[in-house]
């Protein structure tokens, strides 16, 4: 599980590591900082919203978790549409739909009319922006990736930097209304993203006539053998305990402050905190993952950043002032980085170029139940206590379980998977040695007689026979 798997990507040609690949970061920058930022940054409307249609915190709570729900459970339906129609037309039509939702939700007279447009339509557009633009950010690069994707996941924290303050702004200015407007016509910019991501174009061969239909007859939409990897279930049962609690802190924060009597300003600006220190956190932690002796061992790296996430929890449920939420934010926005530009880059390390597309959209929809329940029971329970504590005691919880989970599994995993060939040479090695075991007795003789004259001969060549520990036994 904590191994990387090299292999030259879907259409076979290599990983270019730069030229056009910085655009495409670019794009995947911006799609990751409203895909993540979006439902977070909404939450500065909620008590608009809670005034307005005289709900509660639980109900205004499903806005964010529809959105990221939305986000999460879309996977499989991303990865077939991107192996079906690739990912450029894929988020074109992911921009539209995103910006429509928003547009459409500042006539809802009704707090289930925004959950079915803010939230569910919005959400798929978001969802069939965002997995595209990891998979052509993994197809671009390779050695560099660790690096990339901790600078495109810093796109949250910088929108998040952005669109909090903004939000707040354009609620006092325009209303709850104005802002969905707004924010709807700023979300087509997801299609600009999308124009940028060329596909990658297999060298001419004069006699590769009949290489695309073999590629059609092979090409699967929807690859499900990624659950016989071990390292593969294992993340996707840690990462699905990790979102019940991870989104919670920053959904509920704003809010907290508010209740401690802090102005609406002021209690946004923890939102603006978080980000500015999760900006430097990603692309950091990024670099330290590309190292060459932390890359094989990501895995161990990324149940750190979520123990460390979930200790930050914990502590912040004892701030009782706001120069204790401004520590919280600090810590949680360092922790919270990390987790942000390790997570996918642990899934390409486990199943490849080739699979990723499959692998991410079956993650997501795994984790989708999980972050469809984490925000709105967290609202829950704060509705029945009206302590904030309580709520980020369990979200603690549930991230620090989901470290162990996902350190132990790989402990216990990692001796078996090193054993297995992670390299297309290995595996043709041990295709060649399955053909040598099927050879009949007469063959096998004669190859023993060759070798052991390779043997002989040896010492007297070199003058000392060279043990190579990669074929002695």
């Amino acid at each position: 599980m904590g191994a990387v798997v090299a292999d030259d990507g879907p259409s076979g040609v290599k990983a270019p590591d730069g030229g056009w690949g910085w655009a495409v970061l670019f794009g995947c920058f911006i799609i990751t900082g409203f895909s993540y930022a979006f439902p977070k940054a909404v939450s500065v409307f909620f008590k608009e919203l809670i005034r307005e249609f005289g709900v509660g915190y639980s109900d205004t709570a499903w806005i964010s978790s529809i959105l990221l729900a939305m986000l999460y459970g879309t996977g499989p339906l991303c990865s077939v549409c991107v192996n079906r129609f690739g990912c450029r037309p894929v988020m074109l039509v992911g921009g539209l739909f995103a910006s429509m939702g928003m547009v459409i939700a500042s006539f809802c007279t009704s707090i289930v009319q925004i959950y079915l447009t803010a939230g569910v339509i919005t959400g798929l557009g978001l969802a069939l922006n965002f997995q595209p633009s990891l998979i052509m950010l993994n197809r671009y690069f390779d050695k560099r990736r660790p690096l990339a994707n901790g600078l495109s996941a810093a796109g949250s924290p910088v929108f998040l930097c952005a669109l909090s303050p903004l939000g707040q702004i354009l609620q006092h200015e325009y209303g709850w209304r104005g802002g969905f407007l707004i924010l709807g016509g700023m979300l087509l910019n997801c299609c600009v993203c999308g124009a940028l991501m060329r596909p990658l174009e297999p060298p001419k061969k004069p006699d590769a006539t009949n290489e695309p239909v073999e590629k059609k007859a092979k090409k699967k939409l929807l690859d499900f053998s990624v659950f016989k990897d071990g390292g593969f279930v294992i993340y996707t049962l840690a990462a699905s305990i990790m979102v019940l609690g991870l989104f919670v802190p920053p959904v509920f924060v704003v809010s907290y402050a508010k209740d401690l009597g802090y102005q609406d300003t002021k209690a946004a600006f923890l939102l603006t905190i978080l980000g500015f220190i999760d900006i430097f956190a990603r692309p950091v932690c990024g670099m330290v993952a590309g190292l060459k002796w932390v890359r094989p061992r990501c895995v161990y790296l990324f149940s750190f950043a979520m123990i460390f996430n979930g200790f930050t929890d914990l502590m912040g449920s004892m701030s009782v002032d706001y120069g204790g939420l401004v520590v919280f934010c600090i810590f949680f926005g360092i922790s919270y980085g990390m987790v942000g530009a390790l997570q996918f880059e642990v899934l390409m390390a486990i199943v490849g170029t080739q699979k990723f597309s499959s692998a991410i959209g079956l993650v997501l929809l795994a984790e989708a139940m999980a972050v469809l329940i984490g925000p709105p029971s967290a609202g829950k329970l704060l509705d029945v206590t009206r302590r904030y504590m309580f709520v980020f005691i369990i979200a603690g919880i549930e991230v620090t379980t989901s470290a162990l989970v996902l350190a132990l599994g790989n402990f216990f995993c990692i001796k078996k998977k090193s054993e297995e060939p992670h390299t297309k040479e290995a595996a043709a090695e041990r295709e060649e040695l399955n053909k040598s075991e099927d050879k009949t007795p007469e063959d096998a003789k004669v190859d023993s007689i060759e070798v052991e004259q390779f043997l002989k001969d040896e010492p007297e060549k070199n003058g000392e026979v060279v043990t190579n520990p990669e074929t002695c036994v």
